[in-house]
């Protein structure tokens, strides 16, 4: 059963200026370039708590959110409230709306078959982000979530709200539209809970977050005196139907930093797959993947050449493929690239990210990271639909990480939770 709470966020004031300088990408999303230029928008760049420049960044951040309660920079509310969260966005010409509700969300094991993760994690992300948690004692960015809402209850909830007054609008650096409506009506609350209830939920984003959260409950109910509706039970979370219309999904491309494409490489990337030249651009890898997106195929980019793959149709190869990929998973392109590709043909062995595996959403920067050689070679790949993602998750299969990019990323800095042991919900 899910659990979900209305909460007292904590929220800039006016006292801290324009919200277009405040907010950011998600932490995960931030480079060095875009950390320093978030530092020079405003004093009070939301950057400043999820991701500091400074060395002891966890201290650092607490303190600032300290100080900035202290100053009126940040406010918490005094009524709990939900929130109807709507994204306006363009991508590739086409404009799309998506629309959901931030809420506190009770975190369940996955073992209980009400929260199901859809990809795997790796562990440094999680000690920084629980680290974070432990000093600051507040939800800082919300996990992103999807459920089947086929009844459209829960939509018409989301249409009905957003007729109302907002209290939040600012547009973000990629020009996405982020709107914001406040629901503190008990019996609309108790509504939604109620059409909610029986739902299951698959984390979309945030994985690393939703994880770290169910280890600092753990540590938190060590120490006993809780209660159930200790905030700390609970995330901010971010909640879309599956249904909604704008619930895009991108490709997550994979560069390489220590494998070079040899003629070794491509003689055995021929046992698998139908192999050809194709441009080494941008246009002609897009065009390849389109025009093949109902089959198994990647575009492979090491900075002079390029090539389209597409898996042969060959009982030896689907044999091979049957015997060594996750028996659930194997329709995914990113489950083959990952165990015919690369630890097969490549014999990567252990991909750790940042160290030699780089995820990019976009081929013109897959592409131009090859070119500045801050990776050896780049494998392009098309998008998983939302719809599948769920499906894939609910039967306990773990695509591998950073398989889906749902876009656009839920901006921080609208609002946060408190979790620290008083807080109840």
């Amino acid at each position: 059963m899910v659990d979900i709470r209305p909460f007292k966020a904590i929220r800039y004031t006016s006292k801290a200026g324009d919200a277009e300088d405040l907010i950011t990408q998600p932490y995960d999303k931030i480079d060095p370039e875009m950390q320093k230029e978030y530092y020079q928008k405003s004093p009070y760049n939301y950057c400043r708590l999820i991701l500091p420049l400074e060395q002891n960044k966890y201290e650092v951040a607490n303190e600032r959110i300290t100080q900035w309660l202290k100053e009126g920079i940040m406010a918490k509310e005094t009524q709990p409230a939900i929130f109807v969260s709507r994204q306006e966005f363009t991508l590739d010409g086409k404009k799309y709306e998506r629309t959901g509700l931030i809420a506190a969300l009770r975190l369940y094991a996955y073992s209980e078959n009400t929260v199901f993760p859809h990809e795997g994690t790796y562990k440094a992300p999680k000690a920084d982000r629980l680290n974070m948690l432990r000093t600051v004692q507040k939800d800082l960015e919300p996990v992103f979530l999807i459920y089947q809402d086929q009844e459209k209850k829960t939509i018409a909830f989301l249409e009905e709200t957003a007729k109302t007054k907002p209290v939040i609008q600012v547009t973000d650096s990629l020009q996405v539209r982020h709107t914001v409506w406040v629901v503190t009506d008990p019996e609309k609350i108790k509504q939604l809970q109620a059409n909610l209830s029986a739902k299951t939920m698959v984390i979309t984003d945030g994985h690393h977050r939703y994880e770290s959260a169910l280890a600092h409950r753990d540590e938190m109910r060590s120490k006993g005196n809780w209660t159930e509706d200790s905030a700390f039970n609970f995330h901010m979370s971010y909640m879309v139907p599956v249904q909604e219309e704008g619930l895009v999904v991108l490709p997550t491309h994979r560069l390489l930093k220590e494998y070079k494409l040899t003629p070794e490489v491509l003689e055995g990337f021929k046992f698998f797959f139908e192999v050809s030249e194709i441009k080494p651009t941008v246009e002609a890898i897009e065009t390849f993947l389109k025009n093949h997106a109902d089959e198994h195929a990647f575009c492979v980019y090491d900075g002079s050449k390029a090539y389209g793959l597409t898996l042969k149709h060959d009982k030896a190869v689907y044999d091979f493929v049957n015997a060594n990929v996750s028996k659930e998973t194997k329709i995914f392109d990113v489950v083959i690239l990952r165990d015919i590709v690369f630890k097969h043909v490549l014999k990567t062995g252990q991909l750790n990210m940042d160290e030699n595996i780089i995820y990019v959403r976009w081929t013109k920067a897959a592409v131009e990271k090859v070119d500045r050689r801050e990776a050896t070679i780049a494998f392009l790949v098309n998008p998983i639909n939302a719809k599948t993602v769920a499906e894939i998750a609910q039967q306990h299969e773990l695509l591998p990480e950073k398989s889906t990019d749902f876009y656009p990323k839920m901006v921080s800095g609208l609002m946060m939770m408190d979790i620290s042991a008083s807080e109840k919900l």
